[in-house]
């Protein structure tokens, strides 16, 4: 049977999918705690959560470097989330790296991470978060009376993967990116400390619309990419470690793959030629 789209199955009413074979979301067909989300009269789609993925989100995957897919079609991010990072609230130090997406929505307005004080932003000003536009990382933190905003040199992208070491001690906070030089700023007001209670998101969050994240922390995007080696500490004398309880581990996610080498990573042109990917169209 060729799979030619000249045909389609008129569902009876509460029935969905390609051959009817969902009752609508109300009769979820998503296994493992995905996302239902009925895409349309004839069809619904799974988003799948963290460790998941095909189309009923039936096939287990094991993600050690998490490849985010942006925001979909349906305003939905990709994300992780992990428990709230302890004590972070005069200092702290974070270190990541990432890969971009090769495409140009990848560095226009994206998260790449966010905790808040209730992650609604609906009570409490409080937010640190990190995030690209137009084509430079912006890092900014609230202590509750003012923002304080860093924005890096635009990202050299002949670089396949890119390395932000950033911190904050009391209201001064700095920023490194690549081998630019370290930035700093100090917050406004009086207020030294952090209070963030909500999960630590990365790469994007669950809420279905930016405009529940605190003012001055609107990325319009979640990231378009991979993010690894992301690493925290609370004290200078302490060991960097990853996020999460047990270490390393989410609480929950939505549409998170698992990170490939890109071609380029691997080919390395002669004669001064330079590796262009051909970039998916997803």
């Amino acid at each position: 049977l060729s799979d030619a789209e000249n045909w389609f199955c008129e569902c009876p009413k509460l029935f969905s999918g390609k051959l009817c074979q969902f009752a609508t979301c109300d009769e979820n067909p998503c296994g493992n705690g995905a996302t239902c989300f009925p895409k349309s009269r004839q069809d619904a789609v799974c988003l799948c959560p963290y460790g998941r993925s095909g189309i009923l989100c039936s096939d287990a995957i094991n993600i050690s470097q998490p490849s985010f897919s942006g925001t979909d079609v349906f305003g939905y991010t990709s994300f992780l989330a992990y428990s709230t990072i302890p004590n972070i609230t005069f200092y702290y130090e974070f270190r990541l790296k990432f890969q971009l997406a090769n495409h140009h929505s990848a560095l226009q307005d994206n998260l790449i991470f966010f905790t808040g004080q209730k992650g609604q932003g609906l009570n409490g000003d409080d937010f640190l978060e990190l995030g690209l536009r137009n084509g430079r990382v912006v890092y900014s933190y609230n202590l509750g009376s003012g923002t304080g905003t860093i924005i890096s040199k635009p990202l050299d992208l002949t670089l396949s993967i890119h390395v932000i070491h950033l911190g904050r001690y009391l209201q001064k906070g700095w920023l490194k990116v690549d081998d630019q030089k370290n930035k700093t700023v100090t917050s406004p007001g009086r207020l030294v400390g952090l209070n963030v209670f909500s999960q630590f998101y990365l790469g994007g969050y669950r809420e279905y619309t930016p405009e529940l994240l605190p003012k001055g922390s609107r990325f319009k995007n979640s990231f378009q990419g991979c993010i690894f080696d992301v690493q925290v500490r609370t004290s200078v004398n302490q060991e960097f470690k990853s996020p999460g309880t047990p270490e390393g581990h989410p609480n929950s996610g939505r549409s998170v793959g698992q990170c490939k080498d890109s071609p380029c990573s691997l080919i390395k042109c002669r004669n001064g030629g330079k590796c262009i990917e051909g970039g998916s169209t997803v």
